[in-house]
């Protein structure tokens, strides 16, 4: 059979691997009978956890890797001397076209090194940014940067928010995406040296549409939908959202718990709580892709369950499909000598 989409998971990268990273791709197949997922890492460890599960076995092949990259390790020396581990191997196989994505929750140095070293960027692309979905009030906006980048230019964030506005329009579906560059305030004539040098280039780009600086505690209100940074700054917000949230929810849940009153009320409102808080759980929207590279490469956080890996895969499926690679070589055009 021939797979509409064919999806790389690096199995043994991840706090939880590879008994998350596993479920999380059969849920996938479950939910897709038109893909298949290429394992990669200790075939013996995979095989043990797929036996758990009922799947079709024409959708999963089992690459036998002998290496893993950990955290603590140098990503450049990493990738260049761990040439069998199961992320630089699935990489690889993203890079000679065998698969049309790679999902990691492995090292983020190491993925970030070797998604531009091994799949190389596209034609034109400057720098290839981490942009993940981040949810708000209206929906979801895109950050971008949040962790490739953390000396960028202003020529850098320009190609980010073109970038940035061909995802936002063709996978989320939303039209002439409103595009931002964070700033300590709405004034143009503020911020620090890449801001002030940035801003002109974003006010000025006609396939984008600017609406000038967005200052941090509008983001989570939806105050546009794509928020253009630096990855030092990017990094910041997306752990300040992430870390706020679940404080939030554990500060509620002791509330309710305190009285008996509490857990009486907490009985009444948990369909709608449960409903409105999933809307700010990361894990609903898939990894950050890494864009502007030759093929997808999707990064999920480190202690990923099997729900982000599941999510992560229909993402790049949707990648595919909307052809956006493709998409973002065409609206780069124009502007590639800027």
């Amino acid at each position: 059979m021939e797979y509409s989409t064919i999806i790389a998971v690096d199995a043994m990268g991840g706090d939880l691997a590879p008994v998350e990273m596993v479920k999380g791709a059969v849920d996938a197949l479950n939910d897709r009978k038109d893909i298949q997922v290429r394992l990669f890492g200790d075939k013996e460890k995979i095989e043990a956890e797929l036996a758990k599960y009922t799947y079709n076995a024409d959708q999963v092949v089992i690459t036998h890797t002998t290496e893993e990259i950990s955290c603590d390790e140098s990503p450049a020396v990493a990738i260049k001397k761990k040439k069998d581990s199961s992320l630089v191997v699935a990489l690889k196989a993203v890079k000679d076209g065998e698969c049309d994505a790679i999902v990691s929750a492995g090292s983020s140095g190491a993925i970030l090194v070797g998604g531009q070293v091994i799949v190389g960027k596209c034609k034109g692309i400057k720098r290839a940014p981490l942009a993940p979905l981040v949810p708000t009030e209206k929906g979801v906006s895109l950050l971008i940067d949040c962790g490739a980048n953390v000396d960028a230019r202003p020529e850098h964030l320009l190609q980010f928010a073109q970038m940035g506005s061909v995802y936002m329009e063709h996978i989320v579906g939303i039209q002439d995406p409103k595009v931002a560059i964070v700033n300590i305030g709405a004034e143009e004539a503020k911020g620090n040296a890449l801001v002030k040098e940035t801003y002109p280039l974003l006010k000025a780009c006609p396939n984008i549409h600017f609406i000038g600086s967005i200052e941090a505690r509008d983001i989570p209100k939806g105050g546009a939908d794509v928020i253009v940074t630096e990855a030092f700054v990017g990094n910041v917000i997306l752990k300040l959202e992430e870390g706020l949230a679940s404080t939030l929810l554990s500060v509620v849940k002791q509330g309710m718990m305190a009285t008996t009153r509490g857990k009486i009320g907490g009985l009444l409102v948990k369909p709608a709580l449960k409903e409105a808080l999933k809307m700010f759980d990361t894990a609903e929207y898939g990894g950050a892709p890494l864009l502007g590279l030759k093929g997808l490469v999707v990064k999920i956080h480190g202690s990923s369950t099997s729900k982000e890996m599941h999510n992560a895969i229909l993402q790049c499926v949707s990648f595919k499909e909307a052809r956006i690679n493709e998409r973002i070589m065409e609206y780069l055009a124009p502007a590639k000598e800027v």
